[in-house]
């Protein structure tokens, strides 16, 4: 088959589709016809030699796809050679082919289009994890989303409008900000012109946000501490903007706050099962019944996955960046 590598670090330039050795599904696993991939931000990372794959886990970049099953490997119950499916990946969904653990498996929502269905995987299960089973936001709560236009701010929004909470975003540009709005955030915030802690406060008539789902860490950490309400949960997911930052244990106190960090692709099987069995129960109904949506920028061909990188890198998409084959 063939696979996007990576033969050193570096640009994307250094990114090339080349031909590979085909994977075998092992025990409990399924093969995969990959129809569509997409790009993440720990694909740029992993590019650029900060983020390893976990041990025994495919050395391509790609932590999502969609496809069609190609095969089943022993022990696998409940899938079908030809089955039409999207899946969260611990690395290889830039490929013609690849072998993913059965229970990181979901079929192709109802109204989604198979290349489509590659944009959901990891956004969904990042938003769920975090928002709801550690963060557990409820209905009348406020979430802050930093990153509003991302694909898991887009999907973070849609989520949490559907189960009632109330929504703010930030986001750098008038367009950006005005996808969220028609998306149903109800707060949106310039951080190029606005200062988030301020206008969260002045939003919340001072309570703060319920729940903060940050993808920049260190350089926003004092910030959304001091904007969390009390009680409040701040689910730090991201690293863009540093990875040491001083935390007021005080403030933290007073606010009777909690903050955690999780990251998705080195966890085991069986808490990724876990959590894509929580995303077919609770997230795919909404999908079906058109409450949820995925969101595309764009779709490019999986050879050229360097022009893909560079439109991340670069900031300027809305949603999901698409690699076909």
């Amino acid at each position: 088959m063939h696979a996007i590598t990576i033969p050193e670090s570096g640009g994307p330039e250094v990114l090339q589709w080349a031909e590979v050795p085909d994977p075998v599904p092992a025990e409990g696993e399924v093969l995969i016809e990959v129809a569509a991939s997409a790009v993440n931000r720990a694909d740029l990372l992993q590019r650029q030699g900060f983020y390893d794959p976990p041990p025994g886990a495919s050395p391509y970049p790609g932590l999502e796809c969609s496809g069609r099953i190609a095969a089943l490997g022993p022990g696998v119950a409940g899938w079908a050679v030809g089955d039409e499916v999207c899946a969260l990946l611990a690395g290889g969904g830039y490929a013609e082919k690849v072998a993913v653990p059965a229970g990181q498996v979901l079929p192709v929502p109802d109204g989604v289009d198979l290349v489509t269905a590659a944009a959901l995987p990891e956004v969904t299960a990042t938003v769920w994890s975090n928002v709801f089973m550690v963060a557990h936001l409820r209905p009348g709560e406020t979430l802050l989303v930093h990153g509003g236009a991302s694909g898991i701010g887009t999907m973070a929004i849609q989520l949490a409008k559907a189960v009632g909470a109330r929504v703010a975003v930030t986001a750098g540009s008038k367009e950006k900000l005005a996808f969220c709005g028609d998306l149903g955030a109800d707060v949106l915030i310039d951080y190029r012109e606005q200062d988030f802690a301020e206008e969260i406060q002045r939003a919340t008539d001072g309570a703060g946000a319920d729940v903060i789902l940050d993808i920049m860490g260190a350089k926003y950490l004092e910030r959304n501490v001091n904007s969390l309400a009390v009680s409040g949960r701040l689910a730090i997911i991201g690293m863009q903007g540093g990875v040491k930052g001083e935390l007021n244990i005080a403030t933290l106190l007073r606010k009777r706050a909690a903050v955690t960090a999780t990251s998705l692709r080195a966890r085991p099987v069986t808490e990724k099962t876990s959590i894509v069995a929580a995303v077919r129960e609770h997230v795919w109904p909404l999908i079906g019944a058109g409450q949820v949506r995925p969101v595309v920028d764009r779709t490019l061909p999986m050879r050229d996955a360097g022009a893909a990188h560079q439109v991340l890198e670069s900031s300027g998409h809305i949603g999901k960046v698409l690699l076909v084959r």
